[in-house]
């Protein structure tokens, strides 16, 4: 069950699995730019279209948008709108509390998962000034995109760690479904994450809670 006003959730994991977009990084500006520009080429509503793009890769967005378009078309323009994206930092900032709680969790077994692909990752990580986690599972590294859980059951093997000894930190529909489907609970963060029933919802990363026990595992709860 979400948490809920009179009664926070207190989540006990052993291993983290950090999305990136809208979870660690602040990149709406992008990729709202990117994706209108997307949608009128192809005369779709882009309001519309913006509400399917967050948490997906490029190629499941467009099969989501386009149903009878063939997905090989859909790779392709993925792979514009992915060179795109890279070149295209502007705006691109940390979410608040984000270099404090990465900088938290450093000595913590942790991940991250996400679905841009390598170069992204590395672009908007260094352009909002956050460490890259040694362990990460991007694009390329899976066949299939959130919501499917693959991502997060790699990130969760890469760590050494079974399912339930991972939280997952989330802000849109189709990451919290795959981190759900994983069999994982799920820390929502940002006023997205709030519509789709997390186990735990913060507004941001600080109004995160993290308390290390002794016997390695970290609870995790929302402040006031």
């Amino acid at each position: 069950m979400p948490a809920t006003a009179s009664a926070p959730a207190t989540l006990t994991a052993r291993a983290l699995l950090l999305d990136m977009d809208g979870t660690l990084v602040n990149s709406d500006a992008v990729v709202e730019r990117v994706w209108r520009r997307w949608a009128l080429r192809h005369g779709l509503d882009p309001d519309e279209a913006l509400k399917v793009v967050h948490g997906r890769q490029g190629y499941a967005t467009m099969a989501v948008l386009l149903p009878d378009r063939p997905m090989e078309l859909n790779h392709a323009e993925n792979r514009e709108l992915l060179a795109e994206e890279t070149a295209d930092l502007d705006g691109v900032v940390p979410v608040p509390g984000a270099p404090a709680f990465l900088e938290s969790v450093a000595a913590l077994p942790h991940a991250l998962v996400t679905s841009a692909d390598a170069a992204l990752a590395a672009a908007r990580m260094g352009a909002a000034g956050l460490p890259m986690p040694e362990v990460r599972v991007t694009a390329e590294c899976v066949s299939a995109s959130k919501p499917d859980p693959e991502g997060f059951l790699k990130g969760a093997a890469e760590l050494g760690f079974t399912p339930a000894d991972c939280v997952v930190f989330e802000d849109s529909e189709a990451g919290i479904a795959a981190g759900r489907a994983a069999g994982m609970r799920v820390v929502g963060v940002g006023p997205r994450a709030a519509a789709y029933g997390p186990d735990l919802h913060v507004p941001d990363l600080t109004r995160l809670r993290m308390e290390a026990g002794a016997d390695g595992a970290v609870r995790l709860s929302a402040t006031a």
